[in-house]
């Protein structure tokens, strides 16, 4: 092959690699030149600083600097960066993976797909884990240029996630997100019987960073305001199967509202007391979180309305809890 199809073969590969980024709370008023080093770590400051100078890196599609500060919401196009050593291929989807995102798509049209995300498999990669579910996607799509994250939830929920086909989809979306037009529903099983009385949840909520890096989040009058709405659909003996429709979205804010309300998730080994002893069975028990329902506007008019069905796992924690799953 000749240098200059050599570099044309290069270009397209770099064409396919760029990403593009939306701006969450852990990085809400942060310097782009900041979030840029440490997104790219093992690249020089000075190509992180020639990128952003070139114009390849982009805010909403606009030009920055170094010194621009970032806003939730933001979307962030980050260029390939050549010897960028966690720009490396990632691991080749594996054939369960593979089958189970078969079976996976709950609505799919020209702008957008609705994903019922498994338990255990993170969003995206990062931070030592090398695929996750957007880079899977891609894998299984290659037909596709362009594939985003409309919103994440956390690695250990299961549940609805909505993936953008295009970039005016993906703007469509944020839209719809930042002006509270998305109806999220959850379900969560909790330890012990939630009083039937306490529908709404208000708590202000702190987010902090360990030292290992790890991220945990308190109630904390300094905190943003939360609101997360309650529903009791089955109580058993030791448990409670709620529904919770979060009114703000910040970070592990239904897990915190249940735990600060004596009710911890069931599987939540972050946030259930050290304190507690009792668990009646369920000391091993997955993270019995599941994004159930998402309901919206789509980008051509109609409505979108999806519903995620529990996994097995799920399932079978329910019955073991107590509830009649065959009612839900």
């Amino acid at each position: 092959m000749s240098q200059a199809n050599n570099d044309a073969a290069r270009e397209t590969a770099g064409r396919s690699q760029v990403r593009f980024v939306t701006i969450g709370e852990k990085n809400e008023t942060q310097r782009i030149d900041n979030f840029l080093l440490s997104l790219l770590k093992g690249i020089p400051k000075s190509k992180v600083y020639r990128v952003i100078r070139k114009g390849e890196v982009r805010i909403n599609k606009k030009r920055c600097k170094p010194e621009t500060k970032l806003a939730l919401g933001d979307v962030v196009r980050i260029p390939p960066v050549f010897g960028l050593q966690g720009d490396r291929t990632p691991p080749k989807v594996s054939d369960s993976l593979s089958d189970y995102l078969e079976n996976a798509v709950l609505y799919e049209d020209k702008a957008l797909m609705v994903i019922n995300k498994p338990s255990g498999l993170a969003v995206h990669g990062g931070s030592g884990i090398h695929l996750g579910l957007i880079e899977a996607l891609r894998q299984r799509r290659p037909e596709h240029a362009f594939l985003e994250l409309v919103h994440r939830i956390d690695r250990d929920t299961s549940g609805c996630v909505l993936v953008a086909k295009s970039r005016s989809a993906l703007r469509f979306m944020h839209e719809l997100f930042r002006n509270d037009r998305v109806d999220k529903t959850y379900h969560l099983a909790v330890f012990g019987r939630w009083a039937r009385h306490r529908r709404k949840v208000d708590a202000p909520l702190r987010k902090n960073e360990l030292q290992s890096g790890e991220r945990m989040v308190t109630v904390s009058q300094d905190g943003k305001p939360s609101q997360t709405l309650f529903r009791i659909i089955e109580t058993s003996t030791h448990f409670s199967l709620l529904e919770a429709k979060p009114v703000s979205g910040r970070t592990h804010q239904i897990r915190v509202h249940a735990a600060h309300s004596g009710h911890p998730i069931v599987g939540d080994a972050k946030y259930i007391p050290s304190s507690q002893t009792e668990f009646h069975g369920m000391k091993k028990s997955r993270l019995m979180l599941h994004a159930r329902s998402l309901e919206c506007d789509l980008p051509d008019g109609n409505r979108l309305s999806v519903a995620a069905p529990y996994d097995e796992p799920f399932t079978r924690n329910l019955i073991q809890m107590g509830f009649s799953v065959d009612a839900l």
